[in-house]
């Protein structure tokens, strides 16, 4: 080999030459997620990690990514078998305080109705199905609407049993759009509400007794079981959580739960999510559809709790602010921050944070219930 040939075996061997435009564009991305994250605080907990998989996974020759590359391996370990979200609801019910919920029950309809968002983007995405560029099963419609209940690890879950190829695309909006709630909400808050209606002050919450809060995730998880079993893993997760932070009685449980578990999961559930973020799987007109409609959903979620809210307020004796059914998209706490800040430019003297926390938990509920829902549905489509 003389040492042209040499030099030009050795040049095709590095990144610069094996590099496509594609990959730099995702790696871009890549590094735009780790900007929001840290430039502007979006979700740094997870957009950090999602992002530097992003750019590991458009890293040319090494098939980092790849089956047996190292994001590959965890992907396959905590994605492909559904565990990681469901580690991570367990770390959610252990950090979760379902008091606000007990202590005002009502505040469940509106955690419900948040979800509408899901259901009436299930049928868009059907829609753009019909497109010729576009081509949506009812399975992907069905994983691409659940980025309006604002929950990633649901989200990643039900992507992982319907529609793995979009899985990349998936995770990213819902963690995106849950990053932004502090920017979508707002608009569509003041556009749906009058300065009076923002400006309600509710009644303080009643205290919720010990009793209350260990039967709770007993309850749910029987209702579950009974009535919604594709539900139960996450439903069962979350509630097991729950369960080992209220009882009293295993709080090194409750303690792990809070904090190595859903840390460790955490760092590599945003690993293997980034790990999905390949050009060839991210660059596509799918992908931008699926970008539209998570918005759609999420401002659909957001629109529909804080137009029962208002209803909620004309029929009921008691006040209720109808800001708080923004807070039924189940992005725990800042939907209910979000609300809370909303109040008091209207009303310094309101606080709000509590009553918000009842629709917020309620959302996680939901979100995992719908999810429970489309995977029983979609099997009878075919």
């Amino acid at each position: 080999m003389n040492t042209l040939t040499a030099i030009h075996e050795l040049w095709l061997s590095t990144g610069i030459a094996g590099f496509t435009w594609q990959q730099i564009i995702m790696i871009a991305v890549g590094l735009a997620l780790i900007y929001l994250a840290v430039g502007k605080r979006f979700e740094p907990l997870l957009l950090v990690p999602i992002g530097f998989g992003g750019i590991l996974a458009n890293v040319p020759f090494v098939g980092i990514a790849e089956a047996g590359g190292f994001l590959g391996q965890i992907y396959g370990f905590g994605i492909a078998t559904g565990l990681f979200p469901l580690f991570i609801f367990i770390g959610v019910g252990a950090l979760t305080d379902f008091g606000p919920l007990l202590a005002n029950p009502r505040t469940a309809l509106l955690g419900a109705a948040a979800q509408f968002g899901i259901f009436a983007t299930l049928l868009g995405a059907l829609g753009l199905g019909r497109m010729p560029a576009i081509d949506f099963t009812i399975a992907d419609a069905s994983a691409i609407a659940i980025i309006g209940g604002a929950d990633g690890p649901t989200a990643i879950f039900l992507a992982t049993r319907l529609s793995p190829e979009l899985l990349g695309s998936i995770a990213v909006a819902a963690y995106s759009y849950m990053a932004l709630v502090p920017i979508i909400q707002p608009p569509i808050v003041r556009a749906l509400t009058s300065e009076k209606e923002r400006a309600i002050k509710m009644e303080q919450l009643r205290e919720v007794s010990r009793v209350e809060r260990i039967l709770f995730p007993i309850v749910v998880l029987v209702i579950c079981i009974v009535l919604l079993p594709t539900a139960t893993p996450l439903i069962g997760a979350l509630m097991f959580g729950n369960l080992i932070k209220e009882c009293g009685v295993t709080d090194r449980l409750a303690k792990a739960a809070q904090n190595e578990l859903i840390n460790i999961v955490t760092i590599l559930l945003g690993l293997a999510v980034g790990s999905r973020l390949s050009a060839e799987e991210f660059l596509t007109v799918e992908t931008l559809g699926i970008l539209v409609l998570g918005l759609v959903a999420f401002g659909i979620g957001t629109a529909s709790g804080v137009l029962l809210g208002k209803l909620m307020n004309l029929v009921s004796k008691h006040p209720i602010n109808p800001i708080i059914g923004a807070a039924g998209v189940s992005a725990v706490p800042m939907a209910a921050r979000v609300a809370n800040k909303i109040g008091q430019e209207s009303n310094p003297d309101n606080h709000l944070l509590m009553h918000a926390m009842g629709p917020n938990v309620a959302g996680v509920i939901g979100s995992a219930v719908a999810a429970g829902v489309l995977m029983a549905i979609v099997p009878l489509f075919g």
